[in-house]
């Protein structure tokens, strides 16, 4: 290749990374100017629920007295889903990674990428139409065994949609995003730490636990926590299985709601200020999802020392 040949490749190279640059920068940036206007349109909206007399509000408690029960709604759902799910994903996504054959693995891992494809109201079709049935006898033992804990406290909801239903429905959900995520990180693992840990007579178990969790914790929390925020803001799943009512702090009994499932059974008929309070409930959504990820970017960067780059 001539001297002139070459300048000419590499000029061509710098204008292709300068155009790749830019849309990059362009795609970022849309980005921000996107999550600024719905923040914004949230922030307009609500405005007048937010100032509305406590009477004017549904309760006529004024709105933070309104909000307040489903927010804590929302986080106990979300917090039993992430409970159940978290532990069985990390099984299964290291299972499919260290333990299963190839062709097993090859397999099961599509399953599981299949799983996170079903429409949420699948889930819930099948949460209240088979789940809530066969779990509420379970309720009831919970109730005369271990009733005297407050989350157990009778009495045990007859037709088993509660939030512990909610919460174990939802679990399903986030269960493959978890699952894939964490094996996608587990298969990353540098293979030089496993056969140096397995050299120096670590059984399969302790090589795993000393190379490749500390390897995946940060992608193990991003996994997480991109669970839970499927999991906060899903609507029809948890609009079928719960039946809404004051809050509770049992999970056996009938009662709880959650924001995404307040907005979902109240918007079609909703107007006037009423319309304000819930699209306010959004914002207080958008604002509690916010700050989860923040938080989790947060515990990200803390652990990031541990790397393949590193």
């Amino acid at each position: 290749m001539t001297t002139t040949s070459l300048t000419k490749s590499r000029g061509a190279g710098h204008a292709g990374d300068k155009v790749f640059s830019a849309a990059t920068l362009a795609a970022g940036c849309l980005i921000l100017v996107v999550l600024f206007g719905v923040a914004l349109f949230l922030v307009i909206q609500a405005l007048p629920a937010l100032v509305a007399p406590a009477d004017k509000i549904q309760g006529g408690e004024g709105f933070f007295t309104y909000i307040w029960p489903l927010v804590i709604g929302t986080l106990i759902a979300s917090v039993i889903a992430l409970v159940i799910a978290t532990p069985i994903a990390i099984g299964v996504a290291l299972f499919i990674s260290h333990f299963a054959p190839r062709k097993l693995a090859s397999g099961l891992g599509y399953v599981i990428d299949l799983l996170a494809a079903i429409p949420s109201v699948v889930y819930g079709a099948w949460g209240v139409a088979f789940l809530a049935k066969e779990i509420s006898p379970s309720y009831n033992w919970l109730a005369g065994n271990l009733g005297w804990l407050p989350i157990f406290q009778g009495p045990a909801s007859a037709t088993g949609k509660t939030i512990l239903t909610a919460g174990i429905v939802l679990a399903v959900m986030v269960l493959p995003i978890i699952t894939s995520l964490t094996r996608e990180i587990f298969l990353q693992t540098p293979k030089l730490h496993e056969e140096a840990a397995l050299a120096l007579g670590a059984t399969r178990w302790e090589m795993i636990r000393m190379t490749v969790l500390p390897f995946g914790r940060p992608g193990i929390i991003s996994a997480v926590m991109l669970g839970l925020g499927r999991a906060l803001g899903e609507t029809m799943a948890v609009a079928l299985v719960l039946s809404s009512g004051a809050l509770t702090a049992s999970l056996i009994q009938t009662g709880n709601q959650t924001i995404a499932a307040e907005i979902a059974l109240n918007f079609p008929e909703a107007s006037g200020l009423k319309v304000s309070t819930l699209i306010a409930a959004g914002l207080v959504l958008f604002v509690i999802t916010l700050g989860v990820n923040m938080i989790a970017r947060g515990i990200i960067t803390r652990h990031k020392e541990f790397s393949g780059a590193n």
